[in-house]
């Protein structure tokens, strides 16, 4: 494992996207000590990740949760740029744009046209089919999923997601990777929603049934499971959090691909996203901020 760890830290690696998930990764590496390349072709976006990404790791140096004395030691490891043809020598590439299968297939596919055969291609989807994305490139043995979760600086798991056809060596050379940003990697199956999806959107679509019902307003609802469960945060502040977008997205996938009418999204929650309100990001969810 020492020789695999050594092999994977000579590996140039890149990010392709540079929303909250993708820039979350990008900082977890470069304060590792990693190098990384961002790709975010949209300059508004990357201005608003680089921004973002200083005020992460300031604080973060504040409550001496990073060792250094300014961001800029840590932000001189990530280089930025603007098309996917900048990351053609990247030994490891992680796919983090939005959860849009369509939009993942055709990035992939670049990717797999643009790097070296021997590039492992890792895809940040929360719920999409590893096996489906890693057939629209000609090595589905090197794609696997890298699902990391939010805030990525933060939480320690990453589930490595083992498609059909993901080889051995690539799964072992991710968890390596994911062992050098301090992630603790754990190995699940290709199945709708992996693990922690799975389990944890249905808690989250329940809640805002009986909110859309009217058993009790949200702050009830949240407290009540907080106390009664233990949990840190209720699950609709959660669901504000991860962004109502992607918890129907994800809905989606898994009540498509389970055909089980359980995963069924809230059609409170489909007219929460229809109207915008997408939680923190846009600053109004079930909560304002």
């Amino acid at each position: 494992m020492t020789d695999l760890l050594n092999d994977t830290l000579d590996l140039s690696v890149s990010i392709v996207g540079a929303g909250t998930m993708g820039r979350g990764i990008a900082e977890a590496a470069a304060v590792a000590g990693l190098s990384v390349s961002v790709v975010e072709i949209s300059p508004t976006a990357r201005t608003s990740a680089q921004e973002s990404l200083r005020k992460s790791i300031a604080k973060a140096i504040q409550r001496k949760k990073i060792q250094a004395e300014t961001p800029d030691e840590i932000l001189v490891r990530i280089q930025w740029v603007d098309s996917l043809g900048a990351v053609a020598g990247s030994g490891f590439v992680i796919e983090a744009v939005p959860e849009q299968e369509d939009l993942k297939r055709e990035v992939l596919c670049e990717l797999d046209r643009l790097c070296p055969s021997t590039t492992i291609l890792a895809t940040n989807t929360s719920s999409i089919s590893i096996t489906r994305l890693a057939a629209a490139t000609r090595r589905p043995d090197m794609v696997v999923g890298m699902h990391f979760f939010n805030p990525v600086p933060v939480m320690a798991p990453v589930e490595v997601v083992r498609g059909l056809q993901t080889s051995d060596a690539t799964v072992d050379k991710t968890i390596a990777f994911a062992k050098l940003m301090g992630k603790q990697p754990l190995i699940v199956r290709d199945q709708p929603g992996f693990v922690v999806n799975r389990v944890l959107l249905p808690l989250i679509n329940e809640a805002i049934f009986v909110l859309q019902e009217g058993t009790a307003d949200a702050a009830t609802i949240d407290e009540l499971i907080k106390l009664g469960c233990n949990h840190p945060m209720g699950p609709l502040q959660l669901a504000d959090f991860v962004g109502l977008d992607v918890c129907l997205s994800i809905l989606r996938v898994l009540h498509a691909e389970l055909g089980d009418p359980k995963f069924r999204p809230c059609p409170l929650l489909v007219q929460l996203v229809d109207a915008g309100r997408l939680g923190r990001k846009t600053r109004w969810g079930f909560y304002k901020y």
